[in-house]
């Protein structure tokens, strides 16, 4: 037959490679089909993205707070263009508000519900893997010729999740013991039980109306705003190093200051904590408003990181550093949602002036001489740049423009600061003792250079003022 030994001008692929003319005639799914699956698959990642937000705050685990950061970035990205692929299939982009299947919200609001263990169990050996089984058969159900931008949104998402699945993977290995298994067998079973319900997490086979009994999802959902963190972290409230002031000094010479860069950006595991508080606390927005703040929380997560890598370099255990948690504890349990995020964007713009901001910081870094600390900060002030941006879309017009959302974000974060300093001590959390001597000390062993005396002796902390040297009796 003529399909059989079909062959392009002088042996070039036919149909640029995306078929063979057999497989092109042979395979293919109708636009009606295609579009069932796709629907489900944008409310899987657009549910999935905001559940890996909800868990970063009181998720003890430094790691698994980055992870699912990322894990959320990623599946946002993901949700609009899935939404968008439908609107050009001739299909009404209406119900996409709403699960396509009852048992897809029991089973995604059994992972809400879940305890950390359960979470990890179920959303990464259950959820995850049938989302990514989901795209994989669509990929190879589907003809690549006739429905090209399908395959072409199907392919990218499912690098993404199966990256999400590879971590996933060495997440249970680490954490889920035989026991935990055991104790958590019936949850896993519940949201098996749903998949089968809904003809697979694709819709692929054969759905019922009988909806399976929930299990963790019996009890109504509560954000839980407290930041946590695991034993590693120490003196969670210490507020006696004012690293600002350090950094804002001339008369102390770049290398030491880049032991503050690295605290500082350490220091940012604080904000996709806030951060996370305001997505999980915010509904209604439209799904731009999410994609953009979880874009910021996943860039704030990496600065987190790239101060792990700096202190790394210094051969420094950051574990003998007191990153405290004081910023995200005061605002997620002080303040309303709309005062972070005016308090986010008040501090944003003031990481834009030149001479004191994100640009200073890049200087000191490159006065240093060591590339990674100016690798460091040259990401990190261009990410700003882009958040600044992200707060004047967002939070500016809905509080009524530019100076309205600086003024209110300035008295907010003053409010929010008020007095913690001595009530951290007075309650006996803290004693904010200074930890710069002995970190310092072990950086100049490192550069194998005599420590500055003026330097060593520095003892500013957080008790009058904000990192921005505004009075907090102001």
């Amino acid at each position: 037959m003529l399909s059989t030994n079909y062959s392009g001008y002088k042996g070039l692929p036919e149909l640029v490679g995306l078929h063979t003319m057999s497989e092109a005639m042979a395979k293919g799914l109708t636009v009606s089909e295609s579009v069932s699956r796709l629907k489900r698959f944008h409310w899987v990642t657009k549910r999935l993205s905001l559940i890996f937000t909800t868990r970063i705050t009181a998720m003890p685990i430094y790691e698994l707070k980055m992870a699912f950061g990322l894990h959320s970035h990623y599946l946002a990205e993901h949700v609009e263009v899935f939404f968008n692929r439908v609107r050009e299939m001739r299909e009404p982009p209406y119900g996409m508000d709403k699960a396509p299947h009852g048992a897809l919200d029991i089973l995604l609001d059994e992972l809400q519900n879940a305890p950390d263990n359960a979470f990890i169990l179920g959303a990464y050996e259950v959820v995850v893997p049938a989302l990514l089984q989901g795209l994989q058969t669509h990929i190879q159900d589907n003809n690549k010729l006739f429905d090209h931008p399908t395959y072409r949104v199907c392919r990218f998402a499912a690098i993404e999740v199966e990256e999400i699945q590879e971590y996933g993977n060495a997440a249970v290995k680490a954490l889920i013991t035989d026991e935990l298994r055991k104790e958590y067998g019936p949850f896993v079973a519940t949201l098996n039980n749903c998949l089968q319900a809904m003809g697979g997490l694709d819709g692929v086979g054969t759905a019922t109306d009988a909806l399976p009994e929930r299990h963790f999802s019996k009890i109504h959902y509560e954000f839980k705003g407290a930041p946590q963190r695991d034993e590693r972290f120490k003196d969670l409230y210490n507020m006696g190093v004012n690293a600002e002031a350090f950094l804002l000094n001339r008369d102390v010479e770049p290398l030491p200051k880049t032991i503050m860069l690295y605290f500082k950006r350490m220091r940012e595991i604080d904000v996709p904590e806030m951060m996370a508080s305001i997505i999980s606390e915010t509904p209604d927005k439209p799904w731009g408003y999410y994609k953009d703040m979880i874009r910021q929380l996943w860039d704030e997560s990496r600065h987190a990181m790239m101060g792990e890598v700096g202190f790394t370099s210094l051969d420094i255990k950051w574990e003998e550093i007191p990153f405290n948690l004081t910023w995200s504890y005061l605002l997620n349990t002080k303040m309303t949602p709309l005062e972070r995020h005016a308090i986010l964007f008040f501090i944003e713009q003031g990481l834009m002036p030149a001479k004191t901001g994100k640009q200073y910081e890049w200087e000191v870094a490159v006065q240093t001489t060591n590339q990674l600390t100016k690798l460091i900060q040259d990401y990190d002030w261009a990410d700003e740049v882009l958040h600044a941006r992200i707060g004047r879309d967002w939070i500016v017009p809905q509080l009524g423009g530019q100076s309205a959302t600086l003024e209110y974000g300035n008295n907010a974060w003053s409010k929010a600061l008020a007095n913690s300093f001595d009530d951290f001590e007075a309650e006996g959390l803290t004693k904010h003792a200074n930890w710069w001597p002995e970190i310092y000390l072990k950086a100049c062993e490192f550069w194998k250079i005599e420590p500055d005396p003026q330097v060593l002796a520095y003892d500013t902390s957080y008790r009058e003022s904000r990192p921005d040297r505004i009075a907090l009796s102001e």
